[in-house]
């Protein structure tokens, strides 16, 4: 049985990304001018951070430089995570994006637009959207494989209650006092200049 090499790929990172803690997600590899750039995105429950990223990133690149698998040719290795505009294709991808709103073609042909309220191994507790902001949000069970395609909706306008009520309450006094003396941050100041 002949395996590509995205196949050989996985085979490869797919215990380095376990060992580290991490889900392996995508492996691309594309032609960008005359090398090949290997696309690898990892996630974890709680997100993944830049050191995550860097201190994976070192392993997989000692990996691929020990193993054939990339061939000789030169390559570019890119390590991240999934976009904030992530598919959702298991039920660990439900699942981290409770609180989200996303957005399902089903396998019946409608489509919905939905915050995930909780997700388990087979299905996700929805709450689905009105249409055009007209009705009431209903909530509603949805198997997984009740849905073709669903992908992580960004939202630049949405205001988590939770968030703002732990935000701390900023006070501007001490600003305005500063402004009324004349400085900003309490502190005198002379020009370095008339020193010699």
């Amino acid at each position: 049985m002949s395996t590509t090499q995205i196949d050989r790929l996985r085979a490869l990172l797919e215990p380095l990304a376990a060992s580290s803690g991490l889900d392996l997600e995508e492996v691309k590899v594309t032609q960008a001018g005359s090398r090949r750039q290997v696309q690898v995105d990892v996630d974890a429950d709680g997100g993944v951070d830049l050191d995550t990223i860097a201190e994976f990133s070192r392993v997989v690149g000692e990996a691929l430089d020990g193993s054939d698998v990339m061939g000789s040719g030169a390559y570019v290795l890119e390590v991240g995570s999934p976009g904030a505009e992530r598919t959702l294709t298991e039920p660990r991808h439900w699942r981290r994006a409770e609180g989200r709103l996303v957005k399902a073609q089903l396998a019946d042909g409608t489509e919905i637009v939905a915050r995930v309220l909780s997700a388990d191994e087979d299905g996700a507790l929805v709450e689905v959207q009105p249409v055009k902001g007209r009705g009431k949000a209903k909530e509603r069970r949805l198997e997984y494989t009740e849905v073709a395609k669903a992908r992580v909706q960004v939202e630049f306008n949405r205001k988590d209650e939770k968030l703002l009520d732990e935000a701390p309450d900023f006070d501007d006094t001490d600003e305005a006092e500063d402004a009324e003396d004349g400085t900003e941050d309490g502190s005198d100041s002379e020009d370095a200049s008339d020193e010699e």
